[in-house]
């Protein structure tokens, strides 16, 4: 099929304020400033062109209630059915790629969708992530060799079991390796240690023989440092950044995560010291880190957590940028959103140029004046490996 965008579009980089894009089976050809357009051709007119939006942080847990303890026991049938929903749902809400960092699902969502068998997002998958042994996503109160067999996780206690944990987890098919290099709030406690630095520098190692990519869940300040010295990737959540981690992940390379979006979640401990902890580590969060984060100039890439919970449902995935706009311009929300997510989670993609996957929206209004116009209900086409689909901006299929 082929057929032409025209309107104001956002490249990946730049603002052409009119122009047009030339599609060609799944290929972009044509990118010019130039609206002319050959008699008869298929031509979508919209407000606003842009690369398809990526969310680097999910997972497909497919649950109602949003717990540890569901996240493990969910019907793994009721799981897949809901994540092929909620596959259609990013699609339609103008993600055209998404990294699932830990879940049952998401390998086997990956080759469905590059089948054709299923629509939806491109889906770097983790498969299960590594974690060690009475770790924050660890079911404590389940018998330790049931909550392994149950989890998405691999528990690994030693560089050599990490070494053969991550060869178990390429063997599942993961695209990426996820590692917990802390404890989070999951269990209502305070944040624990995860992955010590030569067990992280055994991962790191083994995965970057594969050719693959070290995604670390890093809480503190002991995580964030462990993470960097190791030679992971991406950091994620990055909770208790300061200046000293700040530079040395600008020195590195290293893409930020900061998953804003998921601290919004109301969670409510038994311990009321725990929410307070809770309330004051996300409250930093949300201002210190942030600003150290920006001020370094750190590769910021969206990722919001989200599980596809009645919480935190898959669908309203552009929160995350709508977050981040409170702390860059709108441009630069518009490249975590795209061309630098798409750096970050490795893909070849988030850039509207000639040769590049034809993985595109046409949005009705204007984000790079108002970060709120990327929601569901302003997505008119998402173009995905060339294929046209309607977005919830006009709620029916082409």
């Amino acid at each position: 099929m082929k057929f032409y965008l025209t309107g104001k579009i956002f490249d990946g980089e730049k603002i052409i304020e009119k122009g047009k894009v030339l599609i060609e089976g799944d290929k972009i050809v044509e990118v010019s400033e130039n609206e002319t357009i050959e008699s008869g051709a298929k031509v979508i007119k919209g407000d606003f062109i842009m690369p398809g939006l990526i969310d680097s942080h999910i997972h497909f847990f497919g649950v109602e209630e949003d717990n540890v303890m569901s996240w493990n026991l969910v019907n793994e049938i009721d799981v897949a059915i809901r994540s092929t929903r909620d596959m259609e749902r990013l699609l339609r809400s103008g993600f055209t790629a998404v990294r699932d960092l830990g879940s049952k699902v998401a390998v086997r969502l990956d080759k469905l969708q590059r089948s054709g068998e299923i629509i939806g997002p491109t889906v770097i998958a983790s498969g299960y992530s590594l974690a060690i042994t009475g770790g924050d996503d660890d079911p404590k109160d389940l018998p330790l060799d049931f909550a392994q067999r149950i989890s998405y996780s691999y528990y690994c206690d030693s560089p050599y079991e990490c070494r053969k944990a991550v060869r178990k987890v390429i063997r599942q098919g993961a695209s990426v390796i996820k590692v917990y290099s802390s404890g989070a709030f999951s269990q209502g406690s305070k944040i624990l240690p995860g992955f010590s630095l030569d067990e992280l520098q055994a991962i790191v190692e083994e995965t970057h023989r594969s050719g693959l990519k070290v995604a670390s869940h890093a809480y503190g300040k002991e995580a964030l440092m462990n993470s960097i010295l190791s030679g992971v990737d991406t950091i994620e959540h990055g909770l208790g950044l300061d200046e000293e981690t700040a530079r040395l992940i600008k020195e590195k390379g290293i893409c930020y995560i900061p998953t804003l979006a998921t601290y919004q979640t109301p969670l409510n401990y038994k311990d009321p010291e725990i929410n307070k902890y809770r309330e004051e580590i996300v409250k930093k969060h949300f201002n210190e880190d942030m600003k150290i984060a920006v001020s370094y100039g750190l590769k910021i890439a969206t990722g919001t957590d989200y599980v596809g919970s009645k919480k935190r449902p898959h669908g309203e995935n552009y929160v995350e940028s709508a977050l981040l706009s409170k702390y860059m311009d709108n441009i630069s929300v518009l490249k975590s959103s795209t061309s630098i997510a798409s750096e970050c989670i490795g893909l070849k993609s988030g850039y509207i140029k000639e040769g590049y996957k034809a993985d595109l929206i046409v949005v009705k209004g204007d984000p790079s004046k108002n970060v709120e116009n990327l929601s569901p209900s302003h997505m008119s086409y998402v173009i995905k490996n060339g294929n046209i689909y309607k977005g919830y901006g006009l709620n029916e299929e082409v």
